[in-house]
């Protein structure tokens, strides 16, 4: 049995992989291996680099960047100099990115050179110094290693953030010991079937991403991971043919794109188990995969920002039609009625979960904090049940939230850039079902009286301002925006269709 580490900050943790498996473990990336004892040398050299740039404990060093074995080094880096990492989706537009530059107080951000303009931009007149991999990265790696700093566990090892339901992205407060939490519980999780070879796809600055890389400070045995730039199903089929890929973490929207490819032309004997997040899983896709791919066990879990993408997860072999899992090890799932009582199996009420995994808070914002933080339980929003065995069934969502792709998008960040228009009076945002994502962002607009607009120059104007993620695909210009009998926006006449 795995016994988990308290107490132990993320840059000792590492310290210890590298020390039991650190010329063993590999990470290949577009066709070059790192060992993990070369990753760890790297890391003490830029932590030595952002020191000389005025890093220090408690800091926040933002990360922007496609996937690559610098984004490994940089968190290494940042927590051994007990320093904060604010992961950034490449994702967001410019003025998302200035807005989390701004309200954590980073000091460097580290991109990559796809996304310098966007950050050169978001940077201006702010005091941020802005790394690019290449010659200014490698430029920074020329001194010495530096030492380890020394930090409490429950310090900050993480900022993340997430949209929010009633204006900007507000930053999760993610500590040493949640992080470590969330990646053990994953890890333990697994046990019964070690997987030696890994696929990741997933952008490392989300949270899941965040989480499945941490997962190797806690291997039980050497293993090779095998990282992607970003995700490509011709590519993802490519690698577990050649790298014999064992497990790989993906999201529904991934899953279904695979299904959608001659996946009988590759050799994929070696694949075994695909972990499924951030979004809920289409009953046909599972099905797909089971005529496609019979031997692969889907594991569908549940989790999100707040809870470090750890809430419940598959068990190994017992799987269950339609559940998410059980609570991972440590966790406690519960299920609250209105009233604040429990529900019982099989009565549906919000989930609300308690887990060491828990994030410490919203930064700087803490009536947001109290109202989702109460009595040590996190209460997410989400409506399930569980059943006699504890699996959770996940039935809606009591926020407005949509899952487009994996990424949350909230339909308050969509309306605020909608209104903005001048010729728009009134924006309502809602999801609809879409056979590739899930969910599409779908903006209705009630127009000034005298103005006009086509959908084509709200669509254009959107995609301007917001990340492709979040920007509406469809504007409709109605006569007027339902509203329900207390005034609120009728968001399920929307979605209904009923708008005119």
């Amino acid at each position: 049995m795995i016994t988990q580490p308290t107490g132990t900050p993320l840059s000792r943790l590492a310290e210890q992989a590298q020390d039991r498996f650190g010329q063993e473990s590999t990470l290949v990336f577009e066709g070059a291996r790192h060992t993990s004892a070369h990753t760890g040398s790297r890391a003490r050299r830029f932590a030595s680099g952002l020191a000389d740039l005025g890093v220090g404990r408690g800091d926040r060093v933002a990360v922007c960047m496609a996937n690559c074995p610098e984004v490994l080094e940089t968190y290494q880096a940042v927590w051994r100099l007990g320093a904060v990492v604010t992961p950034l989706l490449f994702l967001l537009s410019r003025d998302e990115l200035r807005h989390a530059l701004v309200d954590s107080g980073a000091k460097v951000v580290v991109t990559t050179h796809e996304f310098e303009a966007t950050l050169a931009s978001a940077v201006e007149d702010l005091e941020v110094r802005v790394v690019v991999v290449g010659e200014q990265y490698e430029a920074l790696l020329t001194g010495d290693e530096a030492s380890l700093t020394d930090v409490d566990s429950t310090d900050l090892a993480a900022l993340l953030y997430t949209g929010g339901t009633t204006g900007r992205a507000k930053g999760v407060m993610i500590s040493h010991d949640a992080l470590s939490a969330a990646a053990w519980a994953s890890v333990s999780s697994g046990e019964v079937e070690p997987m030696d070879v890994s696929l990741v796809p997933l952008p490392l600055a989300h949270v899941y991403g965040l989480m499945v890389c941490t997962m190797g400070l806690h291997a039980v045995r050497p293993g090779t991971t095998v990282l992607m730039r970003w995700f490509d199903p011709t590519a993802w089929l490519e690698l577990v043919q050649r790298e014999r890929v064992e497990a790989s973490a993906l999201v529904p929207t991934m899953l279904r794109l695979i299904a959608t490819m001659p996946v009988g032309d590759y050799d994929l004997s070696s694949l075994r188990r695909v972990g499924s997040g951030s979004a809920p899983l289409p009953a046909e896709v599972v099905a797909q995969w089971a005529r496609l791919l019979p031997g692969v066990e889907i594991d569908e879990g549940y989790g999100c920002s707040e809870t470090t993408a750890s809430a419940s997860s598959t068990p190994y072999g017992q799987a269950r039609a339609g559940s998410v899992g059980r609570a991972v090890p440590l966790a406690e799932l519960r299920i609250e009625l209105p009233d604040g009582t429990d529900a019982g199996p099989g009565v549906d009420g919000e989930i609300c979960v308690r887990t060491p995994a828990l994030m410490s808070g919203y930064w700087n914002d803490p009536e947001a904090t109290a109202v989702a933080l109460r009595d040590g339980w996190f209460h997410t929003g989400d409506v399930g049940h569980l059943d006699d065995d504890g699996y959770l069934f996940i039935v809606d969502r009591l926020k407005d939230v949509i899952i487009r792709g994996g990424f949350n998008v909230y339909p308050r960040d969509v309306e605020e850039v909608l209104v903005q228009h001048p010729a728009v009076a009134v924006a309502a945002v809602v999801g609809r079902p879409d056979a590739e994502r899930g969910e599409e962002v779908v903006g209705y607009v009630e127009l000034h009286e005298g103005a006009t607009a086509t959908s084509e120059e709200l669509v254009a104007y959107a995609r301007e301002h917001l990340s492709k993620v979040k920007y509406p695909r469809e504007v409709h210009v109605v006569g007027r925006i339902p509203l329900t009998s207390v005034g609120k926006l009728d968001r399920k006449s929307l979605r209904s269709g009923s708008a005119g």
